[in-house]
């Protein structure tokens, strides 16, 4: 008869699974999620600056952040938000990145840290990228205090 308090217990646990802790309501509409959204679309937590320093631990092999700091296998990124691309004096670009243009605001940032070679085909930066939209909103905005 070993089995039937591991039995009573997986019956406990599967009891819990599915239930919701806000309370019903008769409004359907208040039910659901907004017009366009999904229960799934919305942040699980709001993006920070101190989120994003610890998602830049990532970078830190290649990147740094300090005003004036040294460049290494990448730029330094102090003040990256809404300089021009590939402008960062004393360090080598790829002509990929050179042939971009234009300036690092948040779209840019955004697209390019979702998929860097494939936002910019022909970069230096072999880093798959940072999948989650809410880790690259949070680093975003740490590389916007960077200034």
């Amino acid at each position: 008869m070993r089995t039937a308090p591991v039995l009573l217990a997986g019956a406990l646990l599967l009891a819990g699974c599915g239930k919701s802790d806000a309370p019903p309501t008769d409004d359907p509409v208040a039910d659901s999620p907004a017009t366009g959204e999904s229960a799934t679309d919305a942040p699980a937590v709001e993006p920070t600056a101190a989120m994003g320093e610890q998602i830049f631990r990532r970078c830190v092999a290649c990147h740094t952040v300090d005003k004036g700091g040294r460049h290494g296998i990448g730029p330094n990124l102090h003040g990256i938000v809404g300089a021009p691309v590939a402008a960062k004096a004393g360090f080598s670009y790829s002509g990929a990145m050179k042939a971009k243009g234009g300036v690092w605001d948040e779209a840019a940032l955004d697209a390019y840290l979702k998929a860097p070679m494939k936002d910019v085909p022909g970069t230096r930066m072999a880093f798959a990228g940072v999948v989650d939209a809410t880790d690259r909103k949070a680093l975003i905005l740490y590389l916007q205090a960077q200034k």
